[in-house]
């Protein structure tokens, strides 16, 4: 069966309205499907249009690939059932996305084995340049923004720092930028990329980036762009906590921090400069950023990012200068949102936003990227696609707690180091796989491709143990945003604990056990580790990379790993949370 255009545009509406999954028009042609999903009505035409199109959190993923979202992204206290923790059947009805649907597959976990194999791999670069040309046309004068988070988490973007994703972005069109784990390459690189290849084509800002010393700006805090008329400011928001997540010596001349009443005065300033449009290209996450749309003024929208969240609507916050669109646009070039406002009178009268999903099958590459994709990856191809083992079990990463990636490397720290226990960071980028699917070097080293990855192994007491437990999960459900710092909770392999979210600092966590024996406060035991902050890490004798372990266990596995048991801890008072599909 075939589809016309608008026979298949037909469908959707249907399908949508009756909350119906899609899977009897599965044989419609790519064409009609790529039509009703690209062709994005609702641009404003003429003067007072303005256009945003957004992306965050790629991970210097320039290819195709896939991603499993979370199934677990608790919200507690008054987060509790609101945007962004929502998942699954719950996230699907409160944006009216029919199940089964490829919307369902793109911003829910749901039935992932079955719906990646049905719909394809998402994201990108040289699909994205499709994409972005496409709306670009829609929309004249259009500009694209780049949330941050876009030079690290590939092998290619580790082994030529960054210069991969530059040289993409700049072909892609990216017009603004802010950052995050941009300043793990450190200053001098990130003011060499900054100063030299961008200029004059991307600018970078942060307003909330300045020296250490004298408080200088780092980078320009905004800039001012005029489309269709309409002069546009677009305010840069770094991620705060650079230099607590991540490791100080690399910006150890830069501060960070929220910095609202700074935000506050360049808002102001733009204001006073005519900008009839602000909008705060953020890196904060976005719990963090729904509090700080309370609290500054004068902020039309926020193009959110860092948490990962594919949040499909724009959110509505009120504040004492009016209301702000709160937004935050997935990542691992899964999605490309989609701001169309409407300007009268000097200020927005009118909104439109989508967050559509970056289907590889139903987007054709676009020529230039694809060749550029190809020449940057070409001295590493032989490296990339080695072939390390077969996964019989699905491979993944994202969730609040732990997944079956994250337990591959604390399963292999343990074994190669012979540790009792294991912790791997919370990192919420890495690439998904299928069972069956073979891990390639590239594949693994999307998951630790970092410029600190040494393997620790250290002696720590019962009681230093249940305090490193207890400060992650006070970064993780601080019920205060501005306490949180955006990552998941540490990965825990060997151990096994209780946990209540919702419980008070230094009390959430319990019941600390290995091998069924309670941990014991003054008992020293044998922890495995990687990506130390601390700067003595990276000198400590045989010190090694964690790709190198992870490697070596996998070639004991005889080519094959079997399927994970992930370890999670036993969670208290979340019966019933919007944001866990398996609590119940």
């Amino acid at each position: 069966m075939t589809l016309s255009k608008r026979e298949f545009l037909q469908v959707l509406a249907a399908a949508s309205a009756a909350g119906m999954g899609l899977a009897r028009w599965g044989d419609a042609d790519a064409q009609s499907a790529q039509a009703a999903l690209y062709d994005v009505p609702g641009a404003f035409q003429g003067a007072g249009a303005v256009s945003l199109l957004h992306f965050t959190d790629c991970h210097a993923q320039l290819k195709p690939i896939r991603f499993r979202e979370p199934s677990v992204n608790l919200g507690v206290g008054t987060l509790q059932g609101q945007w962004p923790h929502l998942v699954g059947e719950r996230l699907l009805k409160a944006a009216g996305v029919p199940a089964g649907s490829n919307l369902a597959h793109a911003f829910t976990h749901l039935d992932f084995e079955a719906a990646s194999r049905r719909f394809g791999k998402v994201g990108g670069f040289a699909h994205l340049a499709t994409l972005v040309k496409r709306l670009k046309a829609q929309r004249p004068g259009a500009l694209l923004l780049d949330g941050g988070d876009t030079w690290q988490g590939s092998a290619t973007s580790l082994w030529t720092q960054a210069q991969d994703m530059v040289e993409a972005c700049k072909l892609l069109g990216v017009d603004v930028m802010t950052g995050h784990w941009e300043f793990t390459y450190g200053m001098e690189r990130v003011k060499q990329i900054v100063d030299k290849d961008l200029k004059g084509r991307i600018d970078f800002v942060a307003q909330n980036v300045k020296t250490a010393d004298f408080g200088d700006p780092v980078f320009a805090p905004y800039v001012m762009r005029e489309i269709n008329g309409v002069p546009v400011a677009i305010v840069g928001q770094a991620f705060p906590y650079t230099p607590i997540a991540n490791p100080r010596y690399l910006v150890a001349d830069w501060s960070f921090g929220i910095q609202d009443d700074n935000l506050q005065k360049v808002v102001d300033e733009a204001r006073a400069k005519g900008a009839q449009v602000v909008v705060v290209l953020s890196h904060n996450g976005m719990d963090v950023d729904l509090k700080m749309a309370t609290r500054v003024r004068g902020v039309d929208a926020v193009l959110g990012g860092h948490t990962h969240d594919g949040v499909p609507v724009a959110v509505p916050v009120k504040n004492a200068g009016g209301t702000t669109l709160v937004t935050n646009a997935g990542s691992n070039g899964k999605f490309l949102g989609v701001m169309d406002l409407q300007v009268k009178g000097g200020k927005v009268a009118d909104y439109r936003y989508r967050l559509l999903p970056v289907f590889s099958e139903l987007l054709p590459a676009d020529a230039a990227m694809d060749a550029l994709i190809t020449k940057l990856r070409a001295p590493y191809e032989a490296k990339l696609s080695e072939k390390l083992a077969v996964t019989d079990g699905l491979l993944y990463r994202r969730g609040n707690f732990n997944g079956s990636w994250d337990q591959l490397i604390c399963d292999a720290l343990i074994d190669v180091q012979g540790a009792e226990i294991a912790f791997s960071p919370g990192f919420r980028w890495g690439t998904s796989l299928l069972p069956g699917d073979t891990i390639t070097r590239e594949l693994l080293m999307d998951q630790l491709a970092i410029t600190y990855p040494y393997a620790t192994l250290t002696s720590m007491n019962g009681e230093t143990i249940k305090t490193v437990l207890e400060d992650v999960a006070d970064n993780l459900f601080n019920p205060d945003p501005y306490y949180q710092q955006g990552g998941d909770m540490v990965r825990v392999g060997g151990l096994t604990y209780t946990m209540n979210p919702a419980g008070k600092m230094g009390s959430r966590i319990s019941d600390m056990r290995l091998n069924g024996k309670p941990i014991e406060a003054g008992r020293t035991y044998k922890v495995a580790g990687w990506a130390p902050v601390a700067e003595e890490a990276r000198h400590a004798p045989g010190v090694r990379p964690v790709w190198e372990l992870v490697e070596a266990w996998l070639k004991i596995q005889g080519g094959r790993v079997k399927p994970r048991r992930i370890n999670t801890p036993a969670l208290l008072g979340m019966a019933g949370n919007s944001g866990s599909a398996e609590a119940t």
